[in-house]
């Protein structure tokens, strides 16, 4: 993680890091620049982190979209898919939109697009007759071990100009400022982050929406 970075809304609260020694600024401006091979932002630009950001996030976007072409998948199908796969009972398509903040018109499409390429099917819960669940079918599943592992390729090279702790650094960086986010997610934060005084100084979670309903991004 990165030292130097509060969580929003506080000044003096716990710091994001452990001592990487690159920044969050410049392990990303890393990244934009190999991908922009190496002209880099204008200087005006250059230490704008939504800049970077962004454009780091689109160029991986990009790579990923092609690395994904071959299995007929959109970044955010593969996520679905992972998210279908990885819960330990078979999910509706509503917990899976709650599980990825998506609202529940956008998944349906999803689904919709998984299930005509035969990737998924819709059922009757074995468990549960009355409850509709989604699960991946063979050719899902083989489809995901496959596509998964062209998804870590993408990312393994796309971070291949940091060394491996500043790689590690970035993504657990990443983490927590999405996860400070959330306030559902802020008390799990602040649970896990390193004590920096006592307990009384800690910002209190703000109240948000269980589940406010979002756009997907690419969620691969």
């Amino acid at each position: 993680m990165v030292p130097g970075v509060p969580f929003r809304g506080d000044p003096n609260g716990p710091m994001i890091g452990h001592g990487s020694r690159s920044s969050v600024w410049l392990m990303v401006s890393e990244v934009y620049a190999a991908r922009m091979k190496d002209e880099g932002p204008p200087d005006v630009l250059s230490r704008r982190l939504g800049y970077l950001l962004k454009h780091a996030y689109l160029a991986m976007a990009a790579e990923m979209e092609a690395a994904l072409a071959p299995f007929r998948l959109l970044p955010r199908e593969l996520g679905v898919m992972a998210v279908i796969a990885a819960s330990p009972e078979q999910p509706s398509q509503l917990e899976i939109a709650a599980r990825l903040e998506v609202d529940r018109t956008t998944m349906v499409g999803v689904i919709d697009s998984l299930e005509s390429k035969g990737y998924v099917e819709r059922h009757r819960s074995d468990r549960d007759r009355r409850r509709n669940v989604v699960t991946l079918t063979p050719a899902g599943r083989v489809c995901l071990t496959e596509a998964d592992e062209a998804r870590e390729r993408v990312e393994r090279d796309f971070v291949a100009p940091l060394d491996e702790e500043s790689a590690a650094a970035l993504s657990e960086a990443l983490l927590t400022l999405h996860l400070s986010r959330t306030g559902a997610d802020r008390a799990r934060l602040a649970a896990t982050a390193p004590c920096t005084g006592p307990a009384s100084d800690a910002p209190a979670p703000r109240p948000t929406p269980e589940h406010p309903p979002r756009t997907p991004e690419h969620s691969a």
